[in-house]
């Protein structure tokens, strides 16, 4: 109870030193505020920047905890093998990737080798090429046919709704729907770059794919976000088999082919089996994107923290001058609080006090602003930038402000609260 009394004391007291010297509580708020909100902005940024990095991962890798099987070789065998091993499971989707070309018959496309339609040629392009079991080699000028309007697209033939390991964003439209009976016109989701091109090109609904009897006569049903910067089309794996057969679903220019399961599956023995036993080695690991980028993500906010800290010191600088001139000016009063009997202790709390209120008053001015303006920006530019959509201001944030508060209020506060505690009696009677 006498602890309590005296923290009641110290407090009351403290409050009562706020109030008295308002102008230079209010000075000290402003060069703490600074420091405090550095500290709350780069904590949250880096929660948010951490956000953007593993969005863009799960789109284009899957969630943390998917295993993904990948293979290579180039066995006519292996769309047959995963399509009858996965096909109908819920725990395992196969994703199986092949050139298509929509728009005019006969023409080139005019992205040859599904390249972006920014020109990157990081992704596709290049000169047309034919591949044969004795190597690849490119066609003839003379050979080649007229460029029209059509385009080419990577075509990824699903067994079922890959969300569950990988959340595509939708942008517009609807998904496919595999609860459906399967239909001869095959539905097709563009991602953003495949949306990009039919904006820009205006081509007949009509899609040509190495392997099928007869073109196809596709419906574009939505539009998603993949992260990927080809273009690229998504259709049910039963619709395209009424013209493709399962064992030409495998590029054999490209092997795409990918098998994403939860973890564990009985799947992942089962088709490994499957797979070696028709000569192709399959590859598996599991999605540990968080894991993977810690180490970057780790850096960055140190080095952002370190100079946030910075600015924290000079804010701690400027609460430390106001209170060693705020003590010097209460020399007499403090002597005389001595000299009633007035514990050392207690008037060590009473400074004390003074500069962690004014700390923690300023976290919160910190917080609340670094809170409205994330609103604000989620406000404006959440619709533009897809991983804003649905940010909410880190907790994490809040109480390193909380923190950081604390500790500015202490540091600054301690000396001066020494130096009051050190004030001798006799100071009264010089006064």
């Amino acid at each position: 109870m006498r602890l309590s009394g005296r923290f009641r004391s110290a407090l009351i007291i403290g409050l009562q030193g706020i109030r008295s010297r308002k102008t230079r509580t209010l000075l000290s708020m402003v060069s703490l505020f600074l420091g405090v909100l550095a500290v709350v902005v780069v904590q949250a940024g880096a929660s948010i920047a951490e956000r953007a990095v593993l969005a863009d991962l799960e789109l284009y890798e899957g969630l943390d905890g998917t295993t993904v099987m990948e293979m290579g070789g180039s066995s006519p065998k292996i769309g047959t093998t995963v399509v009858d091993t996965v096909a109908g499971r819920d725990d395992a989707v196969a994703m199986t990737g092949m050139s298509a070309i929509i728009g005019e018959p006969g023409v080139r496309p005019v992205n040859e080798g599904a390249s972006p339609f920014d020109g990157n040629s990081m992704y596709g392009g290049g000169p047309p090429m034919n591949c044969d079991n004795t190597g690849c080699y490119e066609i003839p000028a003379s050979e080649l046919a007229p460029q029209g309007q059509a385009i080419e697209v990577r075509l990824t033939a699903l067994t079922g709704d890959v969300r569950k390991f990988r959340p595509y964003r939708p942008q517009s439209g609807e998904w496919l729907d595999f609860s459906s009976m399967p239909s001869l016109a095959p539905k097709l989701v563009l991602n953003r770059e495949a949306a990009k091109g039919f904006e820009q090109y205006r081509v007949p609904a009509e899609m040509r794919i190495p392997g099928s009897t007869a073109n196809l006569t596709p419906q574009i049903v939505g539009v998603v976000d993949d992260a990927d910067p080809q273009p690229r089309a998504y259709v049910r794996m039963d619709e395209l088999t009424h013209w493709v057969p399962v064992s030409k679903l495998v590029d054999p220019n490209y092997t795409e082919v990918r098998v994403l399961m939860v973890t564990p599956t009985p799947v992942e023995q089962v088709l490994t089996s499957k797979l070696k036993a028709i000569g192709v080695e399959p590859y598996v690991n599991v999605v540990n994107s968080r894991e993977d980028q810690q180490e970057q993500l780790a850096l960055m906010r140190m080095i952002f923290l370190a100079m946030a800290g910075l600015v924290l010191l000079i804010g701690v600088a400027g609460i430390l001058n106001v209170g060693l001139a705020t003590v010097g000016e209460r020399v007499e009063e403090f002597a005389l609080r001595r000299a009633v009997g007035t514990p050392r202790a207690l008037l060590a709390g009473i400074v004390l006090a003074e500069t962690l209120i004014t700390g923690m008053l300023t976290a919160a001015l910190a917080i609340a602003a670094s809170a409205g303006a994330l609103k604000v920006i989620v406000v404006v530019a959440g619709s533009s930038t897809p991983f804003l959509q649905g940010v909410v201001f880190p907790w994490d944030a809040g109480v390193a402000g909380v923190i950081a508060g604390l500790i500015a209020g202490v540091l600054g506060g301690l000396i001066p609260a020494i130096r009051a505690a050190g004030i001798p009696i006799a100071t009264v009677m010089r006064a």
